[in-house]
């Protein structure tokens, strides 16, 4: 079975593999198996990208997860789950889980794609009539709001979605404003990926749901077009985005701009395929994927270490900008 956990592969793993190379000369060879484990919000582009690969390489079966990003790399780092490509909404994932604190389960990661964090809703959503970009802060603070959000324990969005409101605090100069919107998103409003609530925003059991744009384009909600200064959108606003930090059991998470990440990791099953497919994500066919559902392309894709990447690789990608 072909595992792809969205993760990275060191480079050594595929210069000593014995296969290293067959996907690319054999056709199409023996059937295999290839396991993702993926960021939720890469579910939609990711159904497209798996189709288009197995399309190209007739032997092989994709066979994806998709959840809480913290929650798929603990997958294979605490229940030992074999996966052959991680791919993770916030590429420090994976240095904290698989090669931080003494992980040997990979050493480099591509950053391919951007986000950015906002709210959607429904006409049924209460207020839906008069909230705007000037005065959402106000609307989503007022009693009776349900809001739905992300777990930051298990999810990127989550966490990201509490730096945003303490962005929006400094950015707007109103103290108070993240944790008055935050009461209307109760724990009872939490899910370990925020695609979870999709079905409860459209039954009207919430009015409002923290989300990525990507997914307010694929399910064409309404949503709020927030600033760049707050979204976690741009680099630019690197140094803004770092002066906030969120609480989780994970520790104090700092600001950053949005970059999903990809990786093999050391164990996964086939190497091989997974090299190709991570080829295939971050070259033209998966990026036009990508910036069809909504997201923003990064191409060539950034990595950590261009020296730790395989080999392979390193004609795809380009240095991580300082």
């Amino acid at each position: 079975m072909l595992t792809i956990a969205l993760l990275a592969l060191p480079a050594f793993w595929f210069a000593d593999s014995p296969h290293r190379g067959w996907a690319a000369e054999g056709a199409p060879g023996p059937a295999v198996t290839l396991t993702i484990f993926g960021a939720g919000t890469l579910a939609g582009p990711f159904r497209q990208i798996d189709e288009d690969f197995m399309k190209q390489h007739s032997n092989v079966t994709i066979q994806a997860q998709f959840g809480g990003s913290v929650k798929m790399v603990k997958q294979v780092t605490e229940l030992h789950q074999i996966a052959d490509v991680v791919a993770v909404a916030d590429y420090s994932v994976i240095p904290k889980y698989l090669f931080g604190d003494g992980a040997k389960y990979t050493d480099w990661y591509a950053g391919f794609a951007t986000n950015a964090v906002t709210f959607v809703y429904t006409p049924q959503s209460k207020f839906a009539a008069e909230i705007n970009g000037k005065n959402w802060y106000d609307v989503l603070s007022r009693p009776g709001v349900e809001i739905g959000r992300s777990n930051p324990d298990t999810d990127p969005s989550g966490y990201q979605t509490v730096q945003m409101l303490e962005l929006a605090e400094k950015h707007y100069n109103r103290p108070g404003l993240a944790a008055a919107i935050l009461a209307n998103a109760p724990k009872k409003n939490m899910r370990d990926t925020e695609t979870e609530l999709i079905a409860a925003l459209e039954s009207g059991q919430i009015d409002y749901l923290a989300i990525y744009r990507s997914d307010a384009l694929q399910h064409h909600f309404k949503y709020l077009d927030l600033p760049p200064q707050i979204d976690l959108s741009d680099a630019k606003y690197s140094s803004f985005y770092a002066q906030v930090t969120a609480q989780t059991v994970n520790g104090s998470l700092a600001g950053k701009p949005i970059v999903y990440a990809v990786t093999i990791p050391n164990n996964a099953a086939h190497g091989d395929w997974a090299l190709e497919f991570v080829k295939f994500l971050v070259g033209s066919g998966g990026q036009q994927t990508i910036v069809e559902n909504g997201f923003g392309s990064i191409m060539p894709a950034y990595a950590n270490d261009l020296n730790r990447v395989p080999v392979d690789l390193r004609t795809h990608l380009r240095a991580w900008p300082k």
